[in-house]
């Protein structure tokens, strides 16, 4: 008779075999004698020789990594699912204590109306200073009606929200203490790829987690404001608030987000630097709120094609697509289609580097700009205005039709075009542009439609039909054409590739 062996997940397995289970969820596995082997006796140098140790960090940091408990007051409508039912059963399985916040419930039932206030959600946060103010993630206490901070000595405080950030998520709170342990903040500019990493925290709520990795990437770019730290570290909702610290012991991020399709940790987080954390809670500490610059722009990124078309050479900066009536990009001169290169004498690598130089710049502040206009360089002076919340953008009226043109290079492009009358010109903020008629083959395929209107072609500007036909007429016909076009309030580019 032949034997099969298979393989059964751990989960499984533990669930199916004879266990001892500890008050505090300690396991033991209880096998037949004959199965058991003896395991050779490896001497502890050996078996841990080149791995980082972390202890010594634990006992350091550790202290000053503190729960996070938010409660809210319960509605009419407050019944609903448990947070995360399979974790639940993990607990109640091996006789973990259930985390607070983490609530079995029986079946469903109808609430009446109570203002009591019940568990909402469970995070991590660190000490910034010894007399009680903690830095944790914004998401971490949104919406919360209280805030309880539990210590690793057990001692729990009421705290106060000093101020939240939501572009960062980053957020600050207080409680009434004195002569707490204080992480020590780290330099995020040392910070290497393939560096070991730690975090602190409480996954799930399960207090004084810790869970160790390697830095995967730097300046990941997933916010308009951030650019992330990305890690391999275990991280799991509970984490979210917890310190990312290095092999120095100094805090160097906030875990913040993790990627993932289950919900649960996957191999990818992302951890806000603390250099931009600490720029945003000094100002929290000190007005409770942030200040931040704006221009008034929108913008985008530029393409490879783009950039070889205009002549700009490597995709660099940030294409303006849009400016805003009155702002202070519109003041001072920048036009939809410039390309962005320098921001207070700092280069703009990528588009997302300009809303954090703004950003950072203080309202009021006089700054210089360097913008790539048809080819050229200009330097322009911008006085940076205080960033609001965004306004909803009118939307333009549907033009009257035109008489369409199209000559033999026009329509070899797939193009046909009419003349803006003086009023579309001035609702639609400028000077010249011949709007398009109809857009087929190359032109199609190039990105352009019915209702764009050409306000540059060749980086050559276009004020009428003729401007577009001498515009072709100069270049080789199977020369890559770039043209600058408006739809709707914003700007951009496509490279129209002729037929061969």
């Amino acid at each position: 008779m032949s034997h099969r062996t298979t393989r059964t997940p751990l989960l499984t397995l533990l669930t199916t075999t004879a266990l001892a289970v500890g008050g505090m969820g300690g396991l033991m596995l209880h096998t037949p004698l004959a199965a058991q082997t003896v395991v050779p006796t490896v001497p502890p140098a050996a078996s841990v020789r080149g791995l980082p140790d972390f202890t010594d960090l634990v006992d350091l940091v550790g202290p000053a990594v503190v729960n996070i408990r938010t409660t809210e007051k319960a509605s009419a409508a407050a019944s609903g699912s448990s947070p995360d039912e399979q974790m639940l059963e993990f607990f109640k399985r091996f006789g973990i204590p259930i985390p607070p916040g983490m609530t079995p419930r029986g079946p469903r039932q109808e609430r009446a109306p109570s203002e009591e206030a019940q568990p909402r959600g469970v995070g991590s946060g660190f000490v910034l200073s010894a007399d009680g103010f903690v830095m944790t993630n914004a998401h971490v206490v949104d919406g919360a009606d209280e805030v309880i901070v539990t210590l690793p000595d057990k001692r729990e405080f009421k705290a106060k929200i000093v101020g939240a950030d939501k572009r960062t998520d980053v957020a600050v709170v207080k409680i009434e203490a004195t002569g707490l342990s204080a992480v020590k903040i780290g330099d995020v500019n040392r910070l290497r790829v393939g560096e070991w990493v730690m975090a602190i925290g409480s996954p799930f709520g399960l207090e004084n987690s810790v869970t160790a990795g390697i830095v995967s990437a730097k300046q990941r770019d997933t916010g308009d404001f951030l650019p992330f730290i990305q890690t391999d570290v275990a991280i799991n909702p509970g984490n979210s608030g917890g310190p990312l610290i290095n092999m120095r012991g100094e805090v160097v991020g906030i875990n913040s987000q993790i990627y993932s399709r289950s919900g649960g940790f996957q191999g990818i987080s992302f951890a806000i630097p603390i250099d931009e954390a600490v720029r945003v809670s000094d100002q929290l500490r000190t007005t409770g709120r942030v200040t931040r610059g704006r221009i008034g722009v929108q913008i985008d990124q530029v393409s490879k094609d783009v950039a070889e078309s205009i002549g700009l050479g490597q995709p660099k900066g940030a294409l303006v697509r849009g400016v805003e009536p009155n702002s202070p990009a519109a003041k001072a001169g920048v036009e939809p289609g410039d390309i962005i290169l320098k921001f207070d004498g700092k280069e703009i690598e990528k588009s997302v580097d300009l809303p954090r130089l703004v950003g950072n710049t203080k309202p009021g502040n006089k700054s210089s700009m360097t913008v790539f206009r048809r080819g050229n360089q200009r330097d322009l002076s911008i006085i940076v205005a205080e960033l609001e919340p965004e306004q909803p953008t009118a939307k333009a009226a549907t033009p009257e039709p035109g008489k369409a043109q199209s000559s033999g290079a026009l329509q070899g492009l797939g193009l046909s075009l009419t003349e803006l009358t003086a009023a579309e010109k001035k609702e639609l903020n400028l000077k010249g542009g011949v709007r398009i008629a109809s857009a087929e083959g190359p032109a199609a395929r190039a990105g352009l439609r019915e209702g764009d209107v050409i306000v540059a072609i060749a980086n050559a500007e276009t004020a009428s039909v003729k401007d577009v036909e001498a515009a072709l007429a100069k270049l080789e016909k199977s020369r890559p054409i770039n043209v600058l076009f408006r739809r709707g309030e914003w700007a951009q580019y496509a490279v129209i590739r002729p037929p061969r």
